[in-house]
């Protein structure tokens, strides 16, 4: 009995220790590589455009308001990369069907929103990821332009 209690013991310490631990990694990856692939445009179309930051954009003719997203993405058996790239895909699939659930046909001033940390860049997102999961969470502007 003393040595199974000191195998649980054991193991509930090991795991305790493994969770103190865990892995979670803050990365800036690439707007352009992520939206490059024929996967991205099958997903994304063409009839919402997105700007990021301060890219420049025709003027709104209407705003509707800012909307945020926070997608996650197993990452199990796929890069950091590949896990990033498709959770800031299905990110901002869900901008796409805000604007278009409101008549929208533009998202701007995309900035990434990682833990409520809010930061701007018209060329990169930033991703975190653990042992398990990785995620990406944005905000946008929806809006309508000419």
């Amino acid at each position: 009995m003393k040595l199974f209690t000191l195998g649980i013991s054991t193991l509930v310490i090991s795991l305790c220790a493994t969770t103190a631990s865990a892995r979670d990694d803050i990365v800036e990856y690439s707007i352009a590589d992520a939206l490059a692939s024929e996967q991205a445009k099958n997903i994304l179309g063409t009839d919402v455009k997105f700007y990021f930051g301060d890219q420049s954009h025709p003027k709104p003719t209407r705003t509707v308001s800012e909307y945020s997203t926070n997608k996650k993405t197993n990452g199990v058996n796929k890069t950091d990369k590949e896990a990033c790239e498709w959770a800031f895909l299905s990110a901002m699939k869900s901008l796409r069907e805000r604007a278009q659930s409101t008549g929208a046909n533009a998202v701007i001033n995309i900035r990434s929103n990682y833990r409520n940390n809010t930061t701007s860049s018209a060329t990169t997102f930033k991703c975190g990821s653990g042992a398990l999961m990785s995620g990406v969470a944005l905000k946008g502007v929806v809006v309508e332009i000419k």
